[in-house]
């Protein structure tokens, strides 16, 4: 196998002829050009291709790589994100029944933690992303409860996790990623935190430990992880999802109650929340998952909302360099986590459940 690419113009006709071999027989590609580059947690880019034999690949594809920025890219690639994203594509895409973008070469290596990901072009195959203020339209919010139900019940028992998911791993946290970062924001930009997002940040900081075991409270699947507005896309009148570099086992309320407070404007959120976690529940009982009894699943979800701080961590770093697409995007994710952790007391919450 030959080395991985560290940037979009790396892409050559030659290093994709041999990673495209591995399932696309026959592919020979004449040319590359990289039409658009955008930096967030990681490098994307689209890249358009001529052939001289496609064998059926499109004339587009979604690039994915780690940040180009040299600290950066250390930084993501010692969370393990891409390997995970990776293994997904390569081992579990094709069993899981959510919508997730088409994979045509997904690499990675074992000892860096550097990837690479070529994607379905969503937005050559019709698909659309939802808007990061208005969010995804409670419709689509309720077809995903069926789709995080069938992913929860799949992997819900030991045997299956180890057949089909065996390298799957449970978030044991401990890792100083999210903590520097609230840190951080808490000493240079407290000012623009509310001030029960900032009691949950210091909560996180000074009791990791006992936070992250409370969030971990429950029983275990397979989760996809990292259901935001950001990691989402629309196909017709279905949602579907993009990120799956935070895909770990832990428990199913996690998955459920952070893209009902992720993925929804508050007023949605607040309208539609209880209704949804109990679509939820019902959905898991036709697909015969084990009982979760609703009070059981709406004290989780008031405690999973305090998780939202952790996953804030980037935001709060207020990065000058952001573009407006991106400013755009971090002030509507902030709002989202001020407003659950308000509106469900998520600290009470966490620390009743953490013993704090």
């Amino acid at each position: 196998m030959t080395s991985l690419p560290s940037h979009p113009t790396h892409i050559t006709p030659a290093w994709l002829n041999e990673a495209l071999a591995e399932r696309y027989k026959g592919v020979d590609v004449a040319s590359v050009d990289v039409t658009e580059i955008k930096e967030g947690t990681n490098s994307n880019a689209r890249i358009r291709l001529a052939y001289n034999e496609s064998v059926g690949l499109p004339e587009s594809m979604f690039l994915k790589l780690p940040p180009l920025d040299e600290a950066r890219r250390a930084a993501v690639n010692r969370t393990g994100m891409g390997r995970r994203e990776a293994l997904f594509y390569l081992h579990l895409a094709d069993e899981v029944k959510m919508r997730v973008p088409s994979v045509y070469v997904a690499r990675f290596d074992e000892a860096s933690g550097a990837f690479v990901l070529l994607l379905e072009d969503l937005e050559a195959t019709g698909c659309s992303l939802p808007d990061p203020t208005a969010g995804i339209t409670p419709e689509h919010a309720f077809a995903a409860m069926s789709d995080f139900a069938a992913l929860h019940v799949q992997f819900e028992t030991e045997e299956r996790r180890r057949t089909k998911a065996h390298w799957v791993e449970l978030n044991r946290g401990g890792g100083d990623y999210g903590t520097k970062m609230l840190e951080y924001g808490l000493a240079h930009h407290r000012e623009k935190l509310s001030d029960e997002f900032a009691a949950i940040s210091r909560l996180y900081i000074d009791h990791q430990f006992a936070v992250e075991k409370a969030w971990a409270a429950g029983p275990i699947t397979v989760l996809q992880g990292d259901g935001h507005l950001g990691n989402l896309f629309v196909d017709r009148d279905r949602p579907g999802f993009l990120d799956w570099g935070i895909i770990h086992l832990g428990t199913p309320i996690r998955d459920v109650g952070y893209f009902i407070a992720m993925s929804l404007s508050p007023e949605n959120r607040r309208a539609h929340e209880r209704a949804l976690l109990e679509r939820y529940l019902e959905a898991r009982r036709e697909a015969g998952g084990a009982e979760i009894p609703f009070d059981e699943a709406w004290s989780s979800h008031r405690v999973q909302a305090s998780y939202t701080v952790a996953a804030s961590c980037q935001v709060v770093t207020f990065p000058e360099d952001a573009t407006p697409q991106r400013r755009v995007f971090a002030a509507a994710f902030l709002a989202r986590s001020e407003a659950v952790i308000a509106d469900l007391d998520a600290r009470s919450a966490l620390r009743e459940m953490a013993g704090l």
